[in-house]
């Protein structure tokens, strides 16, 4: 499939497509939010580690030592994509899902009745750990929803940071909201929200507040910053920037005397070891430590801003083209889900319905993808349930949005393929 050609500091997207095995199939994948191809230099080291130093940690004989080097290096490769102060910040582990769930847990004992949390009602990774914690412990539970910006679109919905700080009161103690929406496609000022909720926090005697991310849907499109952020804690799935089926929690330092342990009583009270139950997925570790070498490739300055700002530019060019189609089918009865203009503000993760006097449903416009074959995207809740559940005129939760899903290996051909089809769906 023909590819764009690279000029001065723009991605060379034959060279990119090239480092990803599954993409010589010529299949379009456009479901990446839920999960990106995996380099190929990734899927040679899982190989590497389970052939070459596949043995327990901590032993004195060479190739255990030779394995918890390597599983050390995954950990501080991850930290630096957080832009953490180091590894002994961060932990990593299989899902997004599972990391928040035992931070809430880490923080249990050091919550009381009548605190409150603030969340966002995104994808249940960030918003259902706290909600269980908050049932458990007898907290008060508020919600951060986004609200309609269009008159002519009620689906059109975002996240305004007025709304999220009068929520905000002397018994607040964790605030979590998401950096980018995994159905809206919308990116948060994570910075700017975050010195807010301090601001605002400190004024009214909040003095116990904390902050958690939720990156899983930017990741793969925005540099983290972690310490620019000022945030206490932060998650991602790595298979969903380019590497292997794991997540990873950072921990800020200062926060780590909040956390009880979830793990064996005798280990070190490191982020790693509180909230790692058992051993980390060895060669998940270190196939991780692909990522960040295949980021800082990506532009002559081999860095990471770098990486992120070309290929931020890259996909403007991808989802400016979907936007302008979706946003002219209006009269059909198309009503984008989320932020309807392209710009740095957004990523390529686009949701859909089609409603009105001849709605389809977004099952049937996926099942039209399906027989046509070659291209993958999907349809449901993207388990950002409860925000799927709340948007107005009510929507069938079962059958969701149509949601189109981009990233930097993604090309403009590969979308104009996916409009056709959808011009074919949308003739019903």
């Amino acid at each position: 499939m023909a590819a764009s050609t690279p000029a001065n500091d723009a991605l060379d997207i034959a060279k990119i497509r090239a480092q990803f095995p599954a993409l010589a199939s010529g299949f379009i994948f456009g479901d990446n939010a839920g999960g990106s191809q995996i380099l190929g230099d990734a899927i040679d080291r899982l190989r590497d580690y389970l052939v070459n130093s596949n043995c327990q940690l901590g032993a004195t004989y060479s190739v255990s030592a030779l394995s918890t080097q390597r599983v050390l290096e995954g950990v501080r490769d991850v930290a630096a994509l957080f832009n953490a102060k180091g590894p002994e910040e961060v932990t990593l582990g299989y899902t997004s899902s599972l990391l928040v769930e035992n931070l809430a847990r880490a923080l249990e004992p050091d919550v009381q009745p009548g605190d409150e949390l603030v969340i966002t009602g995104e994808h249940e990774a960030n918003a259902g750990p706290w909600k269980k914690l908050a049932a458990r412990k007898g907290l008060t539970l508020k919600v951060w929803h986004p609200v309609p910006n269009n008159p002519e679109n009620p689906y059109s919905v975002a996240l305004r940071v007025d709304d999220l700080l009068p929520l905000i009161t002397p018994r607040t103690r964790i605030v979590a909201f998401t950096a980018c929406s995994n159905i809206l496609g919308s990116i948060v000022p994570v910075q700017d929200v975050v010195a807010a909720v301090r601001r605002v926090a400190k004024e009214r005697g909040a003095d116990r507040v904390q902050v958690s991310v939720d990156c899983v849907a930017y990741a793969p499109h925005r540099r983290m910053d972690v310490q620019a952020w000022v945030v206490d804690f932060c998650v991602f799935s790595l298979y969903k920037v380019y590497g292997p089926h794991a997540a990873a929690l950072y921990i800020r330092a200062s926060a780590l005397p909040s956390l009880s342990s979830i793990a064996h009583h005798f280990l070190p009270t490191s982020a790693v070891s509180k909230l790692q139950l058992g051993g980390p997925g060895y060669e998940l570790n270190w196939a991780a430590t692909a990522i960040a070498p295949y980021l800082r490739s990506l532009t002559p300055a081999g860095t990471l801003e770098a990486a992120f700002d070309a290929v931020a530019a890259h996909e403007q060019t991808l989802v400016r083209p979907l936007l302008g189609y979706l946003r002219g089918k209006a009269a059909r009865g198309v009503r984008i889900v989320g932020e309807e203009r392209e710009g740095l503000g957004r990523v390529p993760t686009v949701s859909f319905v089609v409603v009105g006097e001849h709605p389809v449903r977004s099952k049937d416009i996926v099942d039209v993808f399906d027989r046509k074959g070659g291209i993958g995207i999907r349809y449901g809740h993207f388990y950002a349930y409860t925000l799927v559940d709340s948007l107005q005129p009510k929507l069938d939760i079962d059958d969701g949005v149509v949601r189109i899903s981009f990233v930097h290996y993604n090309t403009v051909q590969e979308v104009e393929r996916v409009i056709e089809v959808l011009e074919e769906a949308l003739a019903t």
